[in-house]
């Protein structure tokens, strides 16, 4: 059995302000699970805090500076980049709790030091914004909506190329699922040849069919293993409202614990980010609960499983 590893990863450097003066509360997702007992529920290792910066816009130029905060941002990727490398090199299996996607970039720099490995990428948005694109995307400058631009090595080099590692994830080493059916970075997506599955098409094929078919690709022998990034906006509003961008025609809370518990049996998988969930927006913590129970129900201790066993569950 693997040694889950629970770290606190509350930077919230990538996401724009709710409001003016205010900075995103996702910062406080760690602390709302633990309150939850999922350090217990998870039978965990106590991984501690990868402290960030200071959130800072003061000075920041939107369409001539790039991303807001990116040193602060580069600086805590090293960081976080640190931890989970020495995690995964023992042979533990890291659990970031966020935070924003921005977080992403450290666990993938980590495994990018380690050697070859792919991301399930299960998020909303295709989070794709990068500067070939911002005509469909809009202005550069949230990292958190660049997120798979960025771990592809799209974007500026101080946070896309650090070590000279660039790209983290290569793009046939990515799949992207639970997308909004309309997400406007499908086409690019689709002609760059990146795996990407929407809500529509998931629902269609089945979650644990689409998951088997994720593994068949991501259980190859060109890979070391694989990294899950789970963004909460990728659960339909009605029940997750407490997200940034709460856009309907999600999954639901079912449909993602399907997809997800095949993919965080596998032996390959060797950690999990969870992001973007923000308590400021949950005052009875009903969000934080689903979580954890989603959580403790995908990563409670067990068995893992052999490849083929992985590819076969339902």
């Amino acid at each position: 059995m693997r040694r889950t590893v629970l770290i606190d990863a509350p930077s919230n450097l990538g996401l724009r302000p709710p409001a003016p003066g205010t900075v995103p509360g996702c910062t406080k997702l760690a602390g709302a699970l633990r309150e939850q007992g999922l350090l217990r529920r998870l039978g965990a290792l106590e991984g501690g805090v990868v402290v960030p910066p200071r959130y800072d816009l003061t000075g920041w130029r939107e369409g001539v500076d790039g991303d807001f905060n990116a040193a602060a941002m580069a600086g805590y990727t090293r960081k976080l980049a640190a931890r989970v490398e020495d995690r995964v090199r023992s042979g533990d299996f890291p659990v970031l709790l966020g935070g924003d996607c921005s977080i992403l970039l450290g666990a993938v720099l980590g495994l990018r030091r380690l050697g070859r490995y792919g991301v399930a990428y299960l998020d909303g948005h295709g989070d794709f914004r990068h500067p070939g694109n911002v005509a469909v995307s809009g202005p550069l400058g949230a990292a958190a909506g660049e997120g798979v631009a960025q771990i592809t090595g799209r974007g500026q080099a101080d946070l896309t190329d650090i070590d000279g590692l660039r790209p983290y994830v290569r793009d046939e080493d990515l799949s992207v699922l639970g997308i909004r059916d309309a997400d406007e970075n499908q086409a690019e997506l689709t002609e760059l040849g990146i795996r990407h599955t929407p809500v529509g098409e998931i629902r269609r094929l089945g979650p644990e069919t689409v998951a088997r078919t994720v593994l068949d690709h991501l259980q190859g022998p060109a890979l070391d293993g694989f990294w899950i990034h789970l963004d909460a906006d990728v659960l339909d509003p009605s029940v997750m409202p407490a997200v940034d961008s709460p856009d309907p025609g999600g999954l639901l809370t079912d449909e993602l614990r399907s997809l997800l518990v095949p993919l965080a049996a596998s032996p390959r998988c060797v950690g999990v980010n969870l992001t973007i969930y923000d308590p400021d927006l949950d005052p009875d913590a009903k969000g934080a609960a689903l979580l954890a129970d989603l959580l403790e129900d995908v990563l409670a201790p067990g068995d893992v499983l052999a490849p083929e066993d992985a590819l076969a569950q339902p």
